[in-house]
């Protein structure tokens, strides 16, 4: 793709970034077959390509981002199924993160989207703050639908109906502190202790540490460990995104300076794709460039480095078939596609294949909160092609997906850590019967 930016344009190190990644795209239609918007709304506008268009019309122009650019992006789950099919290597996530970075600068949204998006940035990152909302949402949680119906309520319903029945306590698993390895010592590694899971989900970093140290890897939870940046970095708020994300990076150097590190581990595959891209985020900041680097480097899915310990098989206590679902954000964010279904089968599950595997569930961090409707069809979609392998257990390597997954069906819907753990003698994961 041509483009015509000035010099002065190009001195801005993301309006220059930008501009190679829009001459890598050749107009080549192929993300169009993949993109989950497109193939539910029909619209050139809310395919990539179509997106790269008003992008680059945007950012070439010097123009505030106006109202059809705003519907468009917002749209975008940024699933980087995308960036899955292109032959010729766009990296959309770098484009689309700059987009709405310059829209978050030069565009006044309504007062009820500017409200709603100030709450989720102001409440999720923060784990005291999100308990203390959830006590709320779960009184009003049975009205959920019937202020969903309600004029621009729409994601307030979305919001209730997604929040758990009472928030979970706190857990030792988000605690600064250090789970001894059982056994000769294998390795040391952090756990990302994170914000939403571990107030939603603690079992799930709880499975991690019991796994973890009953095959000789000492966990720590550093301390500053909170938020990784990745809610608000993806709704363009650049400066409370790293704000957080300093935090949780200055705690992992002081680990890595102090006892080491052999690798940074993350249960939710939404902030590990963020934390394995710190190094590009922060390339420009003098004070944190270097420290971001370092720990991209050494960031690791739970599954990766489950599998770099070569497990032995496991006798699974009972005969059970699992719909691995792969998050986007681990297939096509991370690219890891068969190691968690290969860790799952050695460990005596039957794993199945999710028809349409490659389209996104329409969670997308906060997209089923702020794109409600889209969401909750690509949800349906998901969970109709679940139903097809008719499974016994739903499995999952994000919090998201698994909350989003949960909300619209009976069948238990796990981390994949979680039945990891259960197959190697940890307990069985709560909601299998």
């Amino acid at each position: 793709m041509q483009t015509s930016f000035t010099l002065a344009q190009l001195a801005d190190p993301d309006t220059r970034e930008s501009e190679k990644i829009l001459r890598t795209c050749v107009h080549c239609g192929f993300c169009t077959a993949t993109c989950p918007t497109y193939l539910l709304l029909g619209d050139e506008l809310d395919s990539p390509r179509g997106r790269i268009y008003l992008i680059k019309d945007m950012l070439e122009g010097g123009k505030p981002a106006n109202d059809e650019v705003v519907k468009h992006v917002d749209r975008c789950l940024s699933c980087l199924s995308c960036m899955t099919t292109c032959p010729s290597g766009v990296h959309y996530m770098h484009l689309v993160d700059h987009a709405r970075a310059h829209i978050e600068e030069t565009y006044r949204r309504p007062f009820a989207d500017r409200v709603m998006r100030s709450l989720i940035a102001h409440v999720l990152p923060y784990r005291s703050r999100f308990r203390l909302a959830l006590v709320g949402a779960a009184a009003a949680r049975p009205f959920a639908r019937s202020i969903g119906r309600m004029p621009g309520l729409a994601r307030i319903g979305a919001m209730l109906a997604l929040a758990p029945r009472f928030p979970s306590g706190r857990s030792p698993s988000e605690v600064p502190g250090t789970f001894e390895a059982e056994g000769k010592r294998r390795g040391r590694v952090a756990l990302l202790a994170g914000c939403v899971q571990p107030v939603l989900d603690p079992a799930i970093n709880e499975a991690a540490i019991r796994l973890l140290t009953r095959v000789g890897v000492e966990v720590v939870i550093a301390k500053g460990d909170n938020c990784c940046g990745s809610l608000a970095h993806h709704m363009g708020r650049s400066h409370d995104a790293h704000a957080t994300a300093k935090a949780t990076i200055d705690g992992w150097i002081a680990e890595m300076d102090g006892a080491g590190l052999d690798a940074i581990i993350v249960t939710a595959s939404g902030c590990g794709t963020t934390i394995k891209d710190y190094g590009f985020m922060f390339r420009e900041d003098p004070d944190y460039a270097e420290k971001a680097a370092r720990v991209s480097a050494i960031a690791r899915d739970i599954t990766e480095y489950l599998e770099s310990l070569k497990l032995e098989r496991a006798a699974l206590p009972e005969p059970l078939t699992v719909a691995y679902h792969s998050a986007c954000s681990l297939q096509h964010g991370q690219q890891i596609k068969v190691t968690p279904k290969t860790l799952l089968q050695r460990a005596g599950f039957t794993v199945r294949d999710v028809p349409e595997g490659h389209i996104c569930c329409g969670s997308a961090g906060t997209y089923n909160m702020l794109q409600p409707e889209i969401s909750g069809q690509l949800k349906a979609r998901k969970l109709a092609n679940i139903a097809k392998v008719k499974p016994d257990i739903i499995a999952a390597g994000n919090i998201g997906c698994m909350t989003q997954l949960a909300s619209g069906t009976a069948t238990p819907v796990v981390h994949t850590i979680e039945l990891l753990d259960w197959a190697y003698g940890g307990p069985k994961p709560e909601g299998i019967s």
